[in-house]
């Protein structure tokens, strides 16, 4: 009896999952499955977005202490970069610089030079020096005139074994015998204390003009002739004065210097003992 139910109970169960394997087959379950499952998927992905919030709160601070050590790394490679800018920058200005030194003194050989570099300047805001990085030992003395591819800078006033000071030409004290291009007219050049230059001395009636050239004569034994030294921006003229007198703008920008030439083959003459002093027969 138990087993004819049992076989019964069986045949009735095949029954139904064939019939409802035919109904499925139909299409006819499908709004019923989708009824039934749908709740179950909806709690599916609302654990799921849990779990991948608390997956991301638990990594956060991981991920933090990386994006920090990232961006500490990049910052010091963006700096390390910057400086290499800087310095490539700086050589290639010095580079520049060299290579019109070297064409100027190409185009002028009949003095030797030495290059040397400005590596300091006097602090005091009425005096005009520079110092260079070259001295007794590369045969730099006292008196020799420094240069640039543009003109006159001054001259060597002290120097030690590996440095030299030079007394630029808008120092207060500096004084250079100049001629004016074209009329030739010889000057007096002075420095002056608030760093403009000043051409004293010229004859009343030597004709003059802005933009003339102003050049070194060579008198006094001071400097070599004929180094340019600027032009001519403005007149000062009185019928009754005996001199007349310009300022003079350099063509040297002294505030930019970083590379000079000094002139190693002129000794200055001191001419001092053979002029006559007042009082003296």
């Amino acid at each position: 009896m138990n087993a004819g139910l049992r076989n019964l109970q069986t045949i009735a169960f095949l029954l139904i999952a064939l019939g409802l394997i035919a109904l499925a087959l139909a299409g006819y379950l499908t709004s019923f499955s989708r009824a039934l499952l749908t709740p179950f998927i909806e709690l599916q992905a609302w654990v799921y977005s849990r779990y991948q919030v608390a997956r991301d709160l638990l990594s956060a601070p991981q991920d933090i202490v990386q994006l920090q050590q990232r961006n500490l790394q990049l910052e010091a490679q963006v700096s390390q970069l910057q400086a290499q800018i800087i310095e490539l920058q700086q050589q290639l200005a010095e580079a520049r610089i060299l290579s019109a030194l070297v064409d100027f003194a190409r185009a002028n050989p009949e003095n030797r030079y030495q290059a040397a570099a400005v590596i300091g300047r006097d602090p005091s805001p009425f005096l005009r020096y520079i110092i260079i990085n070259r001295g007794s030992d590369d045969n730099i003395r006292r008196g020799m005139p420094v240069v640039t591819q543009q003109g006159l800078v001054g001259r060597i006033d002290a120097v030690t074994a590996n440095a030299a000071r030079v007394q630029l030409i808008t120092d207060s004290a500096a004084v250079v015998n100049a001629k004016i291009q074209p009329s030739g007219a010889q000057a007096v050049l002075k420095g002056q204390i608030t760093g403009d230059l000043l051409l004293e001395m010229i004859p009343q009636g030597a004709p003059i003009e802005v933009g003339n050239l102003v050049l070194t004569s060579g008198l006094g034994g001071g400097y070599p002739p004929n180094i340019v030294i600027g032009q001519i921006s403005g007149i000062r003229s009185q019928p009754q004065d005996i001199f007349q007198s310009a300022t003079v703008q350099s063509v040297v920008d002294f505030s930019q210097l970083e590379i000079v030439l000094v002139i190693v083959n002129f000794r200055p003459v001191n001419i001092e003992p053979l002029i006559p002093q007042e009082g003296q027969p």
